[in-house]
């Protein structure tokens, strides 16, 4: 009917058609995702630019890590940005993941009843966790996953400056301390964290992780006695 295939894609044209099929799909829409994530990811500060949690909460859900492939929800923080006590955690468990709230399991009521026994309210603290991704099958953090996340959560430590870090197990207080040490061997003590950004020095007492402490309900006479060094911290100031 048509003389060339040139005729043939005129008349096309002038048909309305402008997309032709091929073997493989078209890639139009995701073409504009990709768009759109490059020019979200553009508009993002550098972690040094940070001066407010809200600026780093996008920071960190854009930042590329195979820990949030298995994750729901990105778990941040809870509790009060202006808070003097900041307490670290380990990572999110399953409800954690489902609700994007750290501590809000069993462990978690197990910690709002120890901070309660020394007259605090977790909503007047700022709560966190060293990863903010439910690691697959709630394993414990790998070594690289800590290192990965730390830069974020120093971070949020220059941004809130507590007078106090309330570290919660093993891997917060590997996080924070950088030591190898059991907790055994680390509470009981006071420690001091610093860094550049830091005016002054925080104080840090470490204590047995709340889910911990449901294994092993006899650790909890000893974690007990680090809220009351806490409290008396607090007395303090």
């Amino acid at each position: 009917m048509f003389q060339s295939n040139k005729k043939y894609i005129n008349f096309l044209i002038q048909s309305g058609v402008h997309t032709f099929l091929k073997e493989t799909p078209n890639k139009l829409l995701e073409n504009q995702q990709n768009q759109l994530k490059f020019k979200e990811k553009k508009d993002l500060k550098k972690l040094e630019e940070i001066t407010a949690i809200e600026d780093l909460i996008p920071l960190i859900s854009n930042h590329a890590s195979e820990i949030k492939n298995s994750a729901k929800r990105m778990v941040l923080y809870d509790g009060n940005v202006n808070s003097n006590i900041m307490i670290i955690g380990e990572a999110p468990g399953q409800e954690e993941d489902e609700q994007g709230i750290p501590f809000v399991g069993r462990a978690g009521q197990l910690l709002n009843k120890m901070l309660s026994a020394i007259n605090l309210n977790r909503k007047d603290i700022y709560i966190t966790n060293v990863v903010p991704w439910r690691p697959p099958q709630n394993r414990t953090p790998t070594d690289q996953e800590i290192l990965e996340f730390l830069p974020f959560l120093q971070r949020q430590i220059e941004i809130i400056n507590p007078q106090i870090l309330y570290i919660l197990g093993t891997t917060a207080a590997k996080a924070i301390l950088s030591t190898s040490l059991s907790l055994g061997k680390l509470r009981g003590k006071w420690y001091e964290y610093k860094t550049l950004r830091l005016e002054s020095p925080i104080d840090v007492l470490v204590s047995y992780h709340p889910a911990f402490l449901l294994r092993s309900p006899n650790y909890k006479k000893e974690a007990w006695s680090d809220l009351q060094m806490l409290q008396k911290k607090l007395n303090e100031n």
